[in-house]
């Protein structure tokens, strides 16, 4: 009876070792924006993908990078046809897509993939270097001096920054359209951060939604994440 316990014991020891280290393995698989600038500069033989869409990828990228699009109908087809040898630093704007992507690329096959932790956000609030595929094209959109411009009023002045493709944005916009209506002290104002570059970069926005509020024009309030309409409420006094 001992010693099959004892066989007990040491079998779940391996396992749980076993599945610490493969934590560990998971965990150093998604890089600081340090640690994966440095790696795709040492790996000259690696591949750098973006997994943004077209339009997000021509309005800026990583040098050298290609582009599959995770949401797009060719991925798998795409990924595919690459050396499931050779590492991959994939990453996408804050980390989510390039996180289902390169789990997807592991489960599949590839060795060593490497993720961006907060993504092209995080890259550009520490003013890294990208290159656009649009010759000539506009990578500011509002200025901060249309920016400060808001912030002149005796209004409360509730800032979204959101995109396109973020869900958790798609599922606060009603509340605070709702806000908008409601509310004739409080002025809302929704950024695109894929179209509003300049201002993104200098607030130093690396997550989405990101609310800020404003009065008299200082900054009272920062929330980064999800909010439903009663707790963005409570702060609009």
């Amino acid at each position: 009876m001992n010693r099959l316990l004892n066989v007990a014991l040491v079998t779940v020891c391996f396992v749980f070792i076993g599945c610490s280290d493969l934590r560990s393995q998971d965990s150093k698989k998604v890089l600081s924006i340090e640690a994966f600038s440095s790696g795709i500069k040492k790996n000259s033989h690696a591949l750098i993908l973006d997994v943004r869409t077209p339009e997000e990828f021509s309005n800026g990228h990583i040098e050298n990078a290609i582009n599959y699009n995770w949401n797009g109908s060719s991925f798998n087809e795409q990924v595919a046809t690459l050396d499931k040898a050779t590492p991959v630093y994939v990453y996408c704007l804050s980390g989510k897509r390039s996180a289902a992507a390169a789990a997807q690329m592991r489960q599949d096959g590839f060795k060593e993939v490497y993720e961006m932790e907060g993504g092209m956000l995080k890259w550009r609030s520490l003013n890294l270097a990208e290159v656009t595929a649009k010759s000539g094209v506009s990578m500011s959109g509002m200025t901060i001096e249309n920016f400060n411009s808001l912030l002149n009023t005796d209004k409360l002045v509730l800032i979204d920054y959101y995109a396109d493709w973020c869900m958790p944005c798609k599922k606060i916009k009603p509340f605070l359209d709702q806000i908008a209506a409601e509310r004739k002290d409080v002025l809302v104002v929704r950024i695109n951060v894929d179209e509003n570059r300049t201002v993104t970069e200098e607030m130093k926005i690396d997550a989405l939604p990101t609310l800020q509020l404003y009065k008299g024009g200082a900054l009272t309030w920062k929330y980064v994440g999800y909010l439903d309409k009663q707790d963005i409420l409570i702060h609009l006094k």
